[in-house]
């Protein structure tokens, strides 16, 4: 996870040490393997070429003796005029003659090593080669840290008749190979140790050359806002692919001012528009029944009425009534325009929306948590308002449910606070799934359409979020996230 944290520049400068590492290691590992190689295949051919000629010079023995060939006799016709000697020394190998059941009948040399002292050949080594195809046997092994050959084959007359079998031990020295290899790994190294060095360098300074362009880009896109004048990239001597992505940064912030301006614009005059259709419309519901009253008390005002008292108060009470519905149309657009201020205040999550729950007398109202105490930062006054707005629609969502249930739940998760309040009411329509959250849609037949529009500018503005999911006929399920 460190290794993904680490910015661009070093795993560019990591990448080219390790590539010239790995292909030194690669290279010496294939080289050692090669030498081995070769190293076996040198043996193996120089022994097979001393074999073959010193089974020619036996043939021109057997084949010059006065003796009667066969293997009783194979002693006496080697030790004739010392041949097994001279062989030996003509073709630098010890040479041992074994007769067919493995007992040696003559040698060159009687010590050499273990091996080539014993007087009977193993039975496994028999048996071997015997069943070989040509007649041959090739037994590696080693002795004292030192590796040797070891071949068997038989020795025949002119029908091809075995008459003895011939073992040659053939001992590896490798030391010229070793010598060569170390020589060759020694000048590699020095080589790769100039690569790594000159590696280091170019990485160093080919990383810097290429993020010092990505590094201002990101810098421009991390001072990129919407709320103020976005500045272009203007940078000389980039390549083709940073300059692309300097020319799509540049259009992108032409688009964004264009787009703002015509943005904010439309907004600002849509938002006063709505807002003084809305405020008009609602100040003119309660003007109305104002007006009809002062008319009808001006129609019938007799000072010398005896009721006159009793009528006044009436009609005053019917004044101060709209009156206060202006007020409370007034309250509710300045609640709905004012944004919460933000309070690094820790509250008890569950202990303020139980106290919110406290004000709805509805018995029906359920509430549940899974802590009794789960600490978010939240200002208190907005965390009520945001609970009592949500329970307030759920209840008015349920005019016409007979058994009505509200259950309101808290639950922690690894960064957030969730609030839900599930309803079984009527749930919310297709058509009005997209519109919910709108200032001043409502489907009730009194109010604003205020509320949830409060409760969304409200948990926007502490980085939470707000949704829904509602069945028609079934209910509805409201779900506040915000940090903790």
């Amino acid at each position: 996870m460190k290794l993904l944290k680490l910015s661009l520049r070093t795993r560019i400068f990591i990448s080219m040490i390790l590539l010239v590492l790995g292909a030194s290691i690669l290279i010496a590992g294939v080289t050692v393997y090669q030498y081995k190689l070769e190293a076996e295949a040198y043996h193996r051919e120089r022994l097979e070429r001393k074999e073959t000629a010193i089974r020619e010079n036996i043939n021109f023995v057997l084949a010059s003796t006065t003796y009667m060939v066969n293997t009783e006799n194979i002693p006496s016709i080697f030790k004739q005029n010392q041949k097994i000697y001279e062989m030996s020394q003509v073709h630098e190998m010890q040479i041992n003659i074994y007769d067919l059941e493995g007992r040696l009948l003559i040698s060159s040399k009687e010590n050499f090593f273990k091996d080539t002292t014993d007087y009977q050949i193993d039975k496994p080594i028999l048996a071997k080669l015997d069943a070989s195809s040509n007649r041959r046997y090739l037994l590696k092994g080693e002795t004292n840290g030192e590796k040797f050959q070891s071949s068997y084959t038989y020795i025949t007359d002119q029908r091809f008749k075995p008459l003895a079998i011939l073992y040659l031990p053939y001992l590896q020295d490798d030391s010229v190979l070793n010598r060569d290899l170390n020589d060759f790994l020694m000048r590699l190294g020095e080589v790769y140790l100039f690569m790594l060095a000159l590696a280091i360098i170019l990485s160093y300074f080919l990383s810097k050359y290429i993020t010092k362009s990505l590094k201002i880009i990101s810098e421009k896109i991390n001072q990129t806002r919407l709320d103020k004048r976005n500045q272009k990239i203007e940078l000389s001597n980039a390549s083709e692919e940073i300059y692309a992505l300097i020319s799509a940064y540049n259009s992108m912030i032409d688009e964004l001012e264009e787009s703002a301006v015509k943005l904010a614009t439309g907004e600002r005059e849509q938002a006063w528009r709505e807002m003084a259709k809305q405020v008009a419309h609602e100040i003119k519901n309660p003007l109305t029944p104002m007006r009809l009253s002062v008319q009808s008390f001006e129609r019938r005002f007799d000072r010398h009425d005896p009721e006159i008292e009793h009528k006044v108060n009436e009609f005053c009470d019917t004044l101060i009534n709209q009156i206060d519905t202006m007020s409370s149309i007034a309250s509710a657009f300045s609640n709905f325009a004012k944004m919460p201020a933000q309070q690094n205040e820790t509250l008890n999550v569950p202990k303020i929306t139980k106290l919110a729950l406290d004000i709805f007398n509805e018995n029906y109202i359920v509430f549940n948590s899974e802590k009794e105490e789960i600490l978010a930062k939240f200002d208190r006054t907005q965390l009520i308002r945001v609970v009592t707005n949500l329970v307030k629609n759920a209840i008015q969502a349920m005019d016409e449910t007979e058994d009505p249930k509200i259950v309101v739940s808290i639950d922690e998760e690894p960064d957030n606070v969730c609030i839900s309040v599930c309803d079984n009411g009527q749930g919310i329509t297709e058509e009005n799934r997209e519109k919910i959250f709108e200032p001043k849609f409502t489907t009730k037949s009194s109010g604003m359409g205020l509320g949830l529009a409060m409760v969304k500018n409200i948990v926007e503005t502490y980085k939470g979020s707000i949704n829904f999911t509602s069945k028609p006929g079934k209910g509805t399920i409201f779900k506040v996230r915000f940090p903790k």
